[in-house]
């Protein structure tokens, strides 16, 4: 396969992985490894992580967008914790950094498009995600429940009642309340089931003026 071909062929995505490229040119895994990595070593390809690759502009479109890279780049995996939060509006700040979970052990990758975190969690705690569209992209993202469920699970230490205030929570009216029951329940976790019950009094202060830190 010469670079025309590679261009023709898979030019027109974002980004790619060695099986996509072994499956269009029909020759040798071994080659088409060896081949790849002198394009990337010559500017001609940008290296993602191993075995995914985006061609370099202006030879590329559409532009890769980071949100749906992040679904692929360690799958199975969805977005969630901090960066979901900042997506939902439920913290001030949108996170620069594509926070993940995955069912595989804990990863991370920085490239041109940014940096990507992915948190092992239990089979039983994999769930709670929708396909939503960012960018004209569909992009697996923890419904907002899930997202609140899965930073108190993953992050150690206590929730306390000043742990919940620094993270300046907004917008929690639109939480169903009784999602994030059902979804608490189903991790089966005492610890996270305590920090649900903290925040469902943190929030009942808050609505009170009477947060005590």
């Amino acid at each position: 396969m010469n670079y025309d071909d590679l261009l023709h062929k898979l030019g027109k995505q974002g980004f790619f992985d060695l099986a996509s490229v072994v499956q269009v040119s029909e020759e040798p895994r071994q080659s088409i490894q060896t081949q790849l990595y002198r394009w990337c070593k010559k500017g001609k390809l940008i290296s993602l992580r191993r075995g995914m690759y985006a061609i370099p502009e202006p030879y590329r479109s559409p532009a890769i967008n980071p949100a749906e890279l992040a679904n692929h780049l360690y799958a199975p995996s969805y977005l969630s914790l901090h960066w979901a939060l900042g997506y939902y509006g439920l913290i001030p700040e949108m996170v620069v950094s594509y926070t993940s979970i995955s069912s595989r052990v804990t990863r991370s990758f920085e490239n041109i498009d940014g940096r990507f975190s992915y948190r092992h969690i239990k089979n039983g705690g994999f769930f709670g995600a929708r396909s939503v569209e960012i960018a004209t992209q569909k992009v697996r993202i923890a419904e907002p429940e899930k997202a609140m469920l899965d930073l108190w699970y993953m992050e150690q230490g206590p929730w306390s009642r000043f742990r919940l205030t620094e993270m300046r929570y907004q917008n929690i009216d639109r939480l169903d309340v009784n999602r994030m029951q059902d979804y608490a329940d189903r991790f089966s976790s005492k610890r996270l089931l305590s920090i649900f019950d903290n925040w469902k009094r943190w929030c009942y202060a808050e609505e009170q003026g009477s947060i005590e830190l």
